[in-house]
């Protein structure tokens, strides 16, 4: 008996596959049904670990068993290849940032390679290839035209060291996340595409997606923020400030109007144009303003933040009241970006008003009575009441549910043209504009006769100069001269290139339709193609990217089709979503706080130590394999030393995918030690059975029971694919290889069972750890491959569970069970139950009076 070698077996594999092309999509609609599984394509950040895999592994699973049920498959790769880190990569390291990224698309290519994906290889695309952002470019100038791209002025965070532009994430403690030096917001032109003319289309469509997670939907959700409810106006109360400010007051955008008696203050966001203008001439304010501006940007940084404000000197009235004047704040909690930047305190109904409240001595009135509660008595300390209830306090709103309220507080507005329903949205406009080389260059050029004028069709792409460094902070982009100054394409004036580029986020918002035919040369995809294609079927990635790529890409796709690119109806391009787990490890550090590599420790006398220097360890978290924190597998090294299929099977075992699962060396050896289990199995019995692919019939006794094992596995193993319970069919198949190791064939009938059952377990296992599969059916003496040899097919007979189990009680209680044929006589269940160990024992020293027999379901003794 042979010991399976994966080093040999692998390989060979792979290689067979590659010259037979079993994984290539087909070129042309057949008859066939297609079925698109994608996973996120990778950032190509230098190596893949083992943690990495989990993701391809599920999207490889779906791809192998859909395509042995006869689907055309399209599952592609490809890369996410501009950004940021190529741009730090080449100031630290001397390189250009194509030669970094092209070297790590190599290595994680042959890396993906190893692991025995089913890809299609011939669609890969690299977004950093002309060949495909200029493609990019030509669908920028398509939205152009469609009036979905705008340019004006964006409050942004400048790093004044780094000279650059920094996400809200890249501002940390309010200082630039690699200079540490303070940030500080600037108005620029930046580019924008206006994906608030799809708020309704995106939020009403995720109504749709049935084989989403739902909470990666109500985080869409939430983000789009559909809010409905009420602009309204607070008049000055002194008339010079209307003339001051040039408007009779300030409206504010609020979805509680049912509060507005329990006003108690006017919040100016920082920026608001009012609190700058009192800014200038009031240095209280305007050294409020400027902390503002030089603390966190990000709302998860502005809600934690504790609340600050200062009173501007500036009083409104009341909407219903002209004697009830309402001071104006500004806050460091409200944000300029949502509604109109203003809002009013009604500190009883709102936790961040009543924080603000009570910090700066400001009246808090309760106007909404919770349920059950007495009037007299219900008072407002350190929590706001925000739930539903009855309005008072609150003169024509008396008596009111909070919903009824809103809309008759509306009404009233109305009467005295101080407000109007209103429906905003959190959303934003996407800001596309990155001040960096190392991202598709924007497709326009700036005259001063013309303005901004498209760059010709015929002039795509725009391609980075290759000729550039990276000595100086900024983007190179602005320093070259020969590439940033051209003339004008419509009056040939010198005029300049734009030299922001896109947000990489944009590559990822339409790769899927290019996979779907990636050699057009004179455009971005082939309709037809992309049509038969799209929607993708299943798609696999991180919750990470619940909002952001994936509200991108489902808006991306409806612009492209209203340029009238692609027929896709409903506009969405990814029907199925899953969102998998993480791989976690141990944590390590040295004596110094450092992070250490699993590989840099061994165990010594019962303890961790570093194996250099022999210095103690400190073992962490339990948290997701990270680079940062080195507590990472290196993928190579594990097939190395255990194979492909190990990685897969181990990343698929135990933990639903949905969860995390924890790497550990025991899990990873009981992996390797059933893997030799299996093929033991088969290696030892293939020469004294018949070749599997044929159904045993006639089988009855020992040989029909694993008959029926067999296609109970194949029934249970389908159904756990397609709901993506791929744990339980790896616990399935650990049943199934525990049956046939206690099942020996014997005579002709029995042989041939096991041989149809080794074959199913081959096949059964194959979408999991291809390699041994083949393996497996290679030594079994299976026709061609094991690839090609479809799914197997459960006989609906073998299926049929003929015995049943049955509870026995003695006086309503439980006291044992006896398994029985279906349908088997009261009299013969009876005697069944009163012989069982267990049931015998409990009757001791009792006499039965009455045995009740349920058929099929229970036995209840009455003894006494």
């Amino acid at each position: 008996m042979s010991r399976y070698n994966p080093r040999e077996a692998e390989p060979k594999w792979q290689s067979i596959w590659a010259d037979q092309g079993v994984d290539r999509a087909g070129r042309e609609a057949s008859d066939r049904p297609k079925y698109y599984v994608l996973e996120m394509f990778p950032y190509p950040s230098g190596k893949i670990h083992v943690g990495h895999s989990r993701n391809y592994a599920m999207g490889d699973v779906v791809a192998r068993y859909k395509r042995a049920r006869g689907f055309d498959v399209l599952h592609p790769m490809g890369w996410d290849a501009f950004g940021l880190p190529a741009e730090n990569a080449a100031r630290e390291r001397q390189v250009h940032p194509r030669d970094w990224t092209l070297k790590n698309i190599e290595v994680m290519r042959g890396q993906l390679k190893r692991l025995g994906l089913s890809l299609d290889w011939d669609r890969e695309i690299a977004t950093c290839e002309p060949d495909y952002y200029k493609h990019q470019q030509a669908i920028f100038l398509k939205l152009m035209e469609k009036g979905l791209v705008e340019r004006r002025k964006a409050k942004v965070n400048w790093d004044p060291v780094d000279n650059t532009v920094l996400a809200n994430e890249q501002v940390i403690d309010g200082k630039g996340w690699r200079s540490g030096a303070p940030v500080v917001q600037r108005e620029l032109d930046q580019w924008f595409l206006k994906i608030t003319d799809y708020a309704d289309s995106l939020l009403d469509g995720l109504e749709t997606l049935d084989r989403w997670p739902e909470k990666v939907r109500l985080m869409q959700a939430n983000w789009i923020g559909r809010s409905r409810g009420a602009h309204i106006t607070f008049p000055f109360a002194d008339p010079a400030d209307a003339e001051r400010f040039g408007m009779p007051g300030i409206t504010v955008f609020t979805t509680r109007p049912d509060t507005i008696f329990g006003a108690s203050f006017l919040a100016l966001a920082p920026d608001h144009a009012i609190t700058r203008e009192l800014g200038q001439d009031d240095p209280f304010v305007d050294s409020f303003t400027r902390d503002c501006a030089s603390a966190g940007t990000s709302e998860e940084e502005i809600e934690k933040a504790p609340k600050k404000g200062v009173d501007l000197g500036v009083k409104v009235l009341h909407p219903f009241d002209k004697k009830w004047k309402i001071p104006v704040w500004s806050a460091n909690f409200v944000l300029s970006t949502y509604g109109t930047g203003a809002i009013f305190g009604s500190p009883a109904g709102d936790q961040r008003d009543l924080d603000f409240a009570r910090k700066y001595d400001l009246d808090v009135t309760p106007v909404v009575l919770p349920p059950n509660t007495d009037a007299a008595s219900h008072s407002i300390d350190t929590e706001a009441y925000t739930g539903p209830g009855t309005i008072y306090n609150s003169r024509f709103l008396d008596g009111l549910a909070t919903d009824e309220a809103i809309e008759r507080c509306i009404t009233e507005l109305e009467k005295v043209n101080l407000g109007q329903g209103a429906t905003t949205y959190r959303l934003r406009d996407w800001l596309v504009s990155r001040q960096r080389y190392w991202g598709c260059p924007i497709p326009v050029i700036h005259c001063g006769t013309c303005g901004v004028v498209p760059v010709p069709d015929t002039a795509l792409p725009v391609e980075l100069p290759r000729d550039v460094t990276f000595d100086t902070p900024g983007n190179p982009l602005d320093r070259h001269e020969g590439w940033r100054n051209v003339d004008c394409p419509e009056c040939g004036a010198p005029a300049r290139r734009e030299t922001d580029t896109l947000d990489t986020f944009v590559c990822s918002s339409w790769y899927f339709l290019r996979f779907a035919s990636p050699w057009p040369e004179d455009k971005p995809f082939d309709a037809d193609e992309a049509r038969r294609w799209m929607p993708v079927d299943q798609y696999v990635g991180g919750i990470e990217h619940a909002i952001l790529h994936l509200l991108y890409a489902r808006f991306f796709t409806r612009a492209i089709r209203d340029c009238g690119l692609i027929d896709l109806p409903d506009g969405e391009p990814f029907a199925g979503l899953f969102t998998q787990g993480m791989v976690t490890h141990e944590t390590y550090r040295s004596e110094d706080g450092r992070w250490l590599a699993p590989t840099e420790i061994e165990e010594r006398d019962g303890k961790l130590v570093e194996i250099e220097g022999g210095r103690p360890v400190t073992v962490g978290a339990i948290e997701k394999m990270s680079k940062s924190k080195k507590n990472v597998v290196d993928l190579d090294d594990f097939i190395d030393t255990y194979g492909a299929d190990a990685a897969r099977w181990f990343v698929l075992s135990d933990s639903p995918p949905e969860r995390d699962v924890e790497y550990t060396d025991g899990g990873v050896d009981g992996v390797w030690r059933f893997i030799q289990r299996l093929w033991s199995l088969v290696d030892e019995r293939a020469d004294e059975i018949p070749a599997p692919g044929k159904a045993a019939g006639n089988a009855e006794g020992e040989p029909l029971e694993i008959r029926r094992v067999a296609h109970r596995a194949i029934r249970d193993v389908t159904e756990a694919i397609e709901s993506f319970r791929f744990n339980t069919a790896v616990a399935k198949i650990h049943d199934f290889v525990n049956a046939l190791r206690k099942f020996r064939g014997g005579d002709d009938a029995g042989k041939a069972a096991e041989a149809e059952a080794l074959g199913i377990l081959a096949q059964l296992i194959s979408p999991f750890m291809p390699h041994l599969a083949e393996a497996c059916w290679e030594r079994l003496g299976g026709d061609g491959m094991v690839v090609s040899a479809g799914w197997p097919e459960a006989d609906p007979s073998l299926l049929v569970d003929n015995t049943v189990t049955i509870a026995v009680q003695v006086n309503g209680k439980r006291r044992g069970e006896i398994e029985l044929a279906k349908g088997t006589a009261k009299d013969d269940a009876e005697a069944a139950a009163l012989a069982d160990p267990g049931v015998a024992r409990s009757l001791e020293g009792l006499t039965v009076r009455k045995v009740i027999v349920v058929p099929d379901r229970i036995v209840n003794i009455v003894a006494g």
